[in-house]
């Protein structure tokens, strides 16, 4: 099968036109067509389906498409292999992880990785859904649970816990809380108990709302809880990590938390010998343990 072909029809069948197509090839829109209908000849079988609004991949288009999006997967990890120095570390690096532990603890310390290595081109991707390493869907993934996938490099690299803060002028303007009962008398913010988190969250949760608290605010996210508890909105479940960086924050019930959950790095096989994943490895590896002196001084102060 022509490999040049296969391309062209992967440009087409991913930006569903002809001229979008052409535009990203650097082609004619009628030389797009010409391949196109050059392929379907060679495999006897109509691969999309035209109308004015553009182009709809037929069932047949549809399984070369998904063999063509493999393909390309495979191809830009073996470009990233190659592409990597033996003594620099430069260019892009998809890393994927979650809202929460992106934006409150990874994203505010990527400064002193791009201090490092400001050649770096790191694509951060903060979702709940675990995208496939393995299909290149990124190169690096933090999650809050060991990977099942197959072919993963992984390493520990924390536990957190969930707990309950609140700012100092929240708990002074309310009642004392000596006790879960206590929790009636504020507001409790949390996620949403449908929403993406991991279980151990879940279930504090679940646990808290069982009291029948008169007041309370839901959000999707731990960045949105902590900012309702930064603006004095109530007592907030919050991962352990926020202690660090935000200080005016304090503890309320120091005995409830949640299960411990594991943090893991993890990347594919393949990218053993990256050197951007080595780098970014070991920046995170680095904070970790200067994360974990910080929370130690904290404690004996």
């Amino acid at each position: 099968m022509d490999w040049d072909k296969l391309r062209i029809f992967h440009a087409v069948a991913d930006a569903g036109s002809l001229t979008a197509a052409g535009d990203r090839l650097h082609l004619s829109q009628s030389a797009v067509s010409r391949q196109i209908r050059a392929l379907e000849e060679s495999l006897n079988t109509t691969l999309f389906h035209r109308h004015a609004r553009g182009l709809i991949l037929t069932e047949q288009g549809e399984l070369l498409f998904d063999a063509t999006k493999s393909m390309n997967k495979r191809l830009e990890a073996a470009s990233a292999r190659i592409r990597d120095s033996e003594e620099e570390v430069f260019g892009e690096l998809r890393v994927t992880t979650t809202i929460g532990f992106g934006t409150l603890w990874l994203a505010p310390r990527l400064v002193k990785l791009y201090e490092t290595y400001p050649e770096l081109k790191i694509d951060l991707m903060l979702e709940e859904r675990v995208l496939d390493l393995p299909m290149r869907e990124a190169d690096v993934a933090i999650r809050m649970k060991e990977p099942s996938q197959a072919d993963l490099i992984r390493k520990r690299l924390m536990s957190v816990h969930m707990r309950l803060f609140a700012s100092r002028d929240y708990l002074a303007s309310m009642p004392p809380v000596k006790e879960l009962s206590d929790l009636r008398n504020l507001r409790l913010v949390c996620q949403n108990p449908n929403s993406a988190q991991v279980s151990a969250s879940a279930s504090l949760t679940q646990h808290l709302l069982s009291y029948d608290l008169p007041s309370l605010l839901t959000v999707n996210n731990y960045f949105g809880v902590l900012q309702a508890v930064k603006n004095h909105l109530g007592v907030g479940v919050l991962p352990d990590y926020v202690v660090e960086d935000f200080p005016e924050l304090v503890r309320v019930l120091p005995d409830v938390e949640s299960a411990e959950v594991p943090v893991f790095l993890a990347y594919p096989e393949e990218l053993r010998q990256s050197k951007r994943v080595a780098a970014f490895r070991d920046f995170v590896q680095e904070e970790i343990i200067a994360h974990r002196r910080k929370l130690r001084d904290k404690e004996v102060a």
